[in-house]
């Protein structure tokens, strides 16, 4: 499917937002550098979707030492059934306008999109909290309580937040996105936390205080991307929009079911307590794996306003493997340093010693989730989103099965385990999901030779005693990869500001 070129300037309507707005330039070949975008301008968004994961590491030892194994995992399979409502109220919206604003060089259309988001996100939240009592007790609550109602009315400020941050990510108006992002993630998680202390150590309260805090952030977030009413009424826009947003939709949610739908089955099966322990290794070894998801939301409009298809599959594929180069150390330190981190994050109740292998098999999958996304990329900017549905439903799948089959015998690893073989399995089958478009290249052998040795490396570490002095030995060997990610994340910088695009 060719790539839809912006509309001439003659045929835009006058907008005075659009005034206001800078609009990412398009790269074709004989421009600058897209390259030099992705790591310089763009990892700036990178970092404050960052501050999610700092938050969230930050508050969870806070909460597991508050609320307890049981507690903890009810907030745990809460907020997994949220993000739930979250894919269903944004259908892909998200990312619908975000190719669109790259399509039309302007925001006149993408204004429109997030009304026509956070209207349907009203519907859906208004529609779920009706039937709560129905729905709730067969997801292993105890009835519609005040810790589900929470989660409910969570859905619409969360929604729309998410449609006007790809906004002003499209508009490159960082400063704005940089403080709705931190208002709407971490503000919430303090105020959270701030409830709790003040109010008791339940999980439904800190609930309470994350969505008033999102409320806030939507507030704030409609007074700086003023969304546009006619968005309403423009039904070819939102017919167009809702095209590519629906298997994009049907991707996330698969995506979903994936990385949270384990926390579901480990309740049903093992209990809220195994539901606590796992979450809580998994938010120590899925950091480096959001780092990469966010990575590419921060990337895409940058790669989608690039209108050359062949450039635009040299720059993926250069950005993910400089990716992979950036992946090694981070593997490595992450494994080295989980069981210091471990202990930091939970108490001894949640027997933190046993949480080491999980750690290291959900941090494991970021390779695959990397792959995936460079592929995903490519797809969404050629307007194809059947593919990665069909692709992340079969991942989904083979997670889901993997789990039922594992955790009965092996435990929590094997919910870690099945993960981390759906991810390999979805990056393997999305690479097949493009063979007529140019070549993709592939990464270099000695990359990939490289990458073994570390995730070996990594898996070796695991089988070392966990002893005061053995981790802090392991402790200080992870703190020593963080220069290497230094000086690694400069030599990507450096190479990407001199990589020029070839002349035409």
């Amino acid at each position: 499917m060719p790539v839809v070129s912006p509309r001439p300037a003659a045929a835009r309507r006058p907008d005075v937002w659009a005034a206001e707005t800078v609009v990412l330039p398009a790269v074709t070949a004989g421009g600058d550098s897209a390259m030099s975008g992705l790591f310089g301008r763009g990892l700036l968004y990178v970092v404050v979707w960052s501050l999610q994961i700092v938050g969230a590491t930050l508050v969870s030892p806070v909460l597991a030492h508050l609320l307890g194994p049981s507690d903890f995992g009810q907030l745990a399979t809460a907020i997994a059934v949220h993000q739930l409502l979250v894919v269903f109220a944004v259908i892909g919206l998200d990312q619908a306008l975000v190719q669109q604003h790259a399509e039309d060089g302007d925001d006149r259309v993408a204004r429109g999109l997030v009304t026509v988001g956070t209207v349907l996100a009203a519907v859906l939240m208004a529609v779920v909290y009706v039937t709560g009592p129905l729905w709730a007790p067969v997801l292993g609550f105890s009835g519609f309580s005040p810790l589900v109602v929470a989660m409910v009315l969570w859905t619409l400020p969360a929604s729309a937040g998410q449609l006007m941050m790809g906004l002003l990510m499209s508009q490159d108006r960082f400063p704005r996105f940089a403080v709705l992002s931190v208002l709407s993630a971490v503000g919430g998680q303090i105020f959270g936390i701030g409830l709790v202390l003040g109010l008791g150590a339940s999980a439904d309260v800190y609930a309470w205080g994350t969505v008033i805090s999102q409320y806030l952030a939507m507030g704030l977030g409609i007074a700086f991307t003023r969304p546009a009413l006619r968005g309403l009424f423009d039904r070819a826009a939102t017919w167009r929009a809702v095209k590519l947003g629906i298997p994009l939709m049907i991707t996330v949610l698969f995506g979903l079911i994936l990385n949270a739908g384990d926390r579901v089955l480990i309740q049903r099966i093992l209990g809220s307590g195994e539901t606590g322990r796992y979450q809580v290794a998994y938010t120590v070894g899925y950091v480096v794996v959001m780092l990469i998801g966010y990575t590419g939301q921060a990337w895409t409009p940058r790669i989608s306003a690039i209108h050359d298809l062949t450039e635009r599959c040299r720059v993926i594929a250069q950005s993910r493997d400089e990716l992979y180069k950036l992946l090694v150390p981070v593997i490595l330190g992450i494994t080295l340093a989980a069981p210091v981190l471990l202990r930091i994050v939970a108490p001894a109740t949640f027997e933190p010693d046993s949480l080491l292998i999980v750690v290291y098999l959900v941090a494991l999958s970021a390779f695959s989730f990397a792959a995936s996304n460079a592929t995903g990329r490519l797809l969404v900017t050629e307007r194809r989103g059947k593919p990665l549905a069909l692709v992340s439903g079969a991942a989904a799948g083979l997670n889901m099965v993997l789990n039922v089959l594992l955790l009965p015998v092996i435990g929590i690893a094997g919910a870690a385990l099945a993960t981390t073989v759906a991810f390999a399995l979805e990056a393997l089958l999305l690479r097949r999901a493009v063979p007529r478009l140019p070549h993709l290249d592939r990464t270099p052998p000695a990359l990939l030779l490289t990458i073994a040795a570390a995730c070996v490396a990594a898996a070796a570490s695991t089988l070392l005693p966990q002893t005061l002095w053995w981790n802090v030995a392991r402790f200080v060997v992870a703190v020593a990869c963080f220069p290497w990610l230094v000086v690694r994340l400069r030599a990507a910088r450096r190479e990407a500001s001199t990589d020029q695009v070839p002349t035409a």
